[in-house]
């Protein structure tokens, strides 16, 4: 149940994820529901109303964000920016690590103690798995998980959750389809171990043979009780799917030899016309939902349907980033 955006948002749960200047690099690290439940969704719906109503804070004034991306970025990049700003603080970002010290041969953890000398959080993405937990042990300042190769994506799969919760007004008991790569897509193997959280879910897994999900990670989701249910065609799952969750293939990160000659699944009207009404499916997707060979996965002329998310999902990542900023900033 979402609570009235018009009230205060709560204090954070005593014992939670979500409190000061603590780093953020897998989700791993929420352990219990009520981190998300009963603190950093109903803070984030608060400021949404905040945003709509009154367009600004001044949560986090004096304080600054630096973003530090060693790989592309739209959205990730830009969400953290404004959410900064919309509370008070302030953003200085390196997204093109060739003008900075790095192409002289500053390693990783000397660039994190520099910047950590100007701001009170660090937003990094890195081409190598791992490397976010390497940032943070070296940083005196709270670090967050931008993306780290095709390991993990965190703070995508708290937005991701908080769509699903802002959607469907609930999460236990739904049918959630990943779809595409999943063996190389981050957000996919941090939200699928979000949802290990939650009662009931069943998840469907729908890639071909080549791009299904790391064995590793689904012997670790049955390990929490999550049975997913391994798929190739999408057809067999849309009419049962309360989320349909769509990936790109991950060029950047498969051997040229080793990429599929095709785009393995793409949303059109036809399949939305499988799908469950209105008010009781969503589709979803990361974006950008066009490959590098300029093939959407999810088509144009779905765009108008209500059912189609994306968007709306690139807004609430907005709201939920400022949450967790506001938790992690903010010793109040």
């Amino acid at each position: 149940m979402l609570i009235n955006p018009k009230n205060i948002a709560p204090p954070p749960y005593a014992d939670g994820m979500w409190h000061w200047r603590r780093h953020f690099i897998s989700v791993a690290q929420i352990r219990d529901r009520r981190d998300l439940d009963e603190d950093l969704f109903p803070l984030a719906h608060h400021l949404e109303h905040m945003v709509h109503n009154e367009g600004a804070s001044q949560l986090l004034v004096g304080k600054c964000l630096y973003d530090l991306f060693y790989e592309p970025s739209t959205r990730t990049m830009s969400s953290f920016a404004i959410a900064m700003k919309r509370m008070g603080g302030m953003v200085e970002s390196i997204s093109n690590v060739q003008f900075s010290s790095v192409a002289k041969g500053e390693s990783l953890e000397d660039t994190i103690r520099t910047l950590a000398c100007y701001s009170d959080v660090i937003v990094l993405r890195q081409k190598e798995e791992g490397v976010a937990k390497k940032a943070a042990e070296a940083s005196p300042v709270p670090v967050i998980n931008a993306g780290d190769g095709k390991g993990e994506h965190p703070t995508q799969a708290v937005l991701d959750l908080f769509t699903i919760y802002r959607e469907l007004k609930r999460i236990d008991g739904l049918t959630v389809t990943m779809v595409g790569d999943l063996k190389h897509g981050r957000t996919v193997h941090s939200l699928s171990r979000l949802l290990c959280l939650y009662d009931g879910i069943q998840l469907n897994l729908v890639s071909p043979p080549e791009l299904r999900m790391p064995d590793k990670l689904v012997s670790e989701l049955r390990g929490h009780g999550l049975e997913p249910r391994i798929h190739d065609r999408l057809e067999e799952v849309v009419p049962e799917s309360d989320a349909l969750y769509v990936t790109r293939v991950q060029l950047e990160r498969i051997p040229q030899d080793q990429r599929p000659a095709t785009i393995p699944y793409i949303v059109t009207p036809a399949t939305m016309a499988m799908a469950k009404p209105r008010g009781e499916m969503i589709l979803m997707h990361p974006l950008p939902r066009d490959s590098q060979d300029g093939n959407p996965e999810i088509s144009v002329e779905v765009d108008a349907d209500p059912r189609a998310a994306y968007f709306r999902q690139c807004e609430y990542g907005m709201y939920a980033r400022m949450a967790i900023l506001s938790r992690m900033l903010r010793a109040d």
